[in-house]
């Protein structure tokens, strides 16, 4: 198989209409599509085609009586959904659903050997969605929609999750927490000091779901350093211990220093760092089967260069990844 990274983008996700002054507005994909095109890594991907998801993969997590509700208050003219910071536009369900479908087709397209990985530059994010509500931004969960595919489009026991957005993905949380086939691990701000309020270390599933929520609240200020002791002391066992068999990584780069929305310190090397340390896991435990969705980040600047060291290093040979994975002392 040739060393291939698939790219989900699409043009219309800009027009997901929040207004001039929303912190997700359309020119944050702009800003990553313009460097990845500047760099001439644009032209590196393979650029898959996708549809909007069949409404029965959003409805099997969200409840039909939402999914409904979310078109009708884009239809009606609506500019908001469920609380004021989730701003939608007449296209906005749609846009969403289409969403949905890019990450649908790349995790189709990992599975399928087409390519090694992928990276899915869609909007609007999903990590808040709960089943029954909008929440952060958030229209429908597009990871959580994507485990749950891989469970039963795919077959697959175990899927994990890696969260890295500075703020608790609550809706992932909640709509998995009850079950022991998919691993959710979320690394973000203590919820004391920043929305969602979720995501303490107390917080580790319930029921049959017990053990298989890990949540790594970090404090503001956490910098590099602290991302990398924390994924190599906790994410790393945890992984080791679940034995995915994909990893689907909800990647938010609004801990970066100058964010506007967090207080965190991280460096777009420390993405970087971040990222190669997640694939080499991937490559290691489940095949490199790996595919990124977009979630936050809301500097422009720090956003488009974190996601073009992010990406650059999806799209790095696996055999290239694993040297510097030793060179680099993960182990």
């Amino acid at each position: 198989m040739k060393n291939e990274t698939g790219m989900i983008f699409a043009e219309r996700f800009l027009r997901h209409d929040t207004g001039p002054n929303h912190p997700e507005r359309p020119a944050r994909l702009e800003s990553i599509t313009t460097k990845l095109r500047e760099t001439g890594m644009w032209e590196r991907f393979t650029h898959l085609g996708f549809e909007p998801a069949d409404l029965s993969w959003i409805r099997r997590l969200h409840e039909p009586s939402y999914v409904a509700r979310c078109f009708a208050a884009c239809e009606s003219g609506e500019r908001t959904i469920d609380s004021a910071d989730t701003v939608i536009g007449p296209e906005s369900a749609e846009i969403a659903q289409l969403a949905v479908g890019g990450v649908l087709a790349a995790v189709d397209a990992v599975m399928a050997g087409r390519v090694n990985n992928a990276i899915c530059l869609v909007r609007p994010p999903g990590h808040h969605a709960e089943a029954d509500r909008a929440m952060g931004f958030c229209l429908f969960n597009n990871i959580a929609i994507a485990a749950e595919y891989l469970a039963v489009q795919h077959g697959l026991d175990r899927v994990a999750v890696l969260d890295f957005d500075v703020h608790h993905g609550n809706g992932t949380q909640h709509l998995f927490e009850h079950r022991r086939d998919v691993l959710f691990i979320s690394l973000h701000q203590h919820p004391a000091t920043l929305y969602p309020g979720t995501g303490y270390v107390h917080e580790t599933g319930r029921g049959e779901g017990e053990g298989f929520t890990l949540n790594l609240p970090l404090d503001p200020g956490s910098d590099d350093d602290v991302y990398r002791h924390a994924m190599v002391f906790k994410v790393l066992p945890a992984l080791k211990a679940f034995q995915p068999q994909f990893l689907l990584l909800s990647a938010g780069f609004d801990a970066a220093k100058d964010d506007p929305l967090a207080q965190m310190n991280v460096t777009p090397s420390g993405y970087e760092w971040m990222t190669r340390f997640l694939k080499t896991q991937a490559q290691t435990l489940c095949e490199g089967r790996l595919v990124s969705v977009i979630e936050g980040g809301y500097d422009l600047r720090c956003l488009a260069e974190s996601v073009l060291l992010h990406a650059g290093v999806l799209l790095e040979p696996a055999e290239s990844n694993d040297m510097m994975a030793v060179k680099s002392g993960f182990f």
